[in-house]
């Protein structure tokens, strides 16, 4: 039996084209890649200024936590003064004290967690008077604080003379 070959054909073996790279990126590509950079570094910033700008409250907050009622009310006062210190201008914060202090305090809340006012005699009485606060009072005042604390600052704007003006860190008045 005899086969049939084919004959031969002189041809040039099949090359295929490389598989296209993803280098060097498009313009395109480039412009999505900055873009995104930018938007996350600037999330970042911000992100960051707004942690830094709470850290007053923060710790303030923790250092009431803190306290107990042997303690005594000065100390919950003396932190609610270097708290507002340090988110109002010293011009504002320094003068105030007694019942000008409670209404400052309370002017700063919303109007549902305001309370300095109506507790004015148990501050008054544990920081002015040899009688001391009972725990439930002392309790009451510490509570109090904390809401302050929590819902007064950073500071928020206020009016002044029927001008609006924002409250800016004192840091920035030096």
């Amino acid at each position: 039996m005899t086969t049939l070959t084919a004959p031969a054909l002189p041809l040039a073996d099949i090359h295929l084209h490389t598989v296209p790279s993803y280098w060097p990126l498009a313009w395109g590509w480039w412009a999505v890649i900055t873009v995104s950079l930018i938007v996350i570094i600037t999330v970042g910033y911000q992100l960051h200024l707004r942690n830094q700008h709470l850290v007053a409250k923060k710790e303030a907050i923790a250092i009431l936590k803190s306290y107990h009622f042997e303690g005594g009310l000065t100390a919950i006062n003396v932190l609610l003064k270097q708290a507002a210190l340090s988110y109002f201008p010293r011009s504002i914060i320094a003068p105030l004290t007694g019942t000008q202090w409670l209404l400052f305090l309370d002017q700063q809340l919303p109007l549902k967690y305001r309370g300095f006012i109506d507790q004015q005699s148990s501050w008054q009485q544990g920081l002015f008077s040899s009688i001391p606060l009972t725990e439930p009072q002392f309790n009451d005042c510490q509570q109090q604080a904390l809401l302050w604390l929590q819902y007064a600052l950073p500071a928020k704007t206020i009016s002044h003379d029927n001008h609006e003006c924002v409250i800016t860190k004192e840091s920035s008045n030096v």
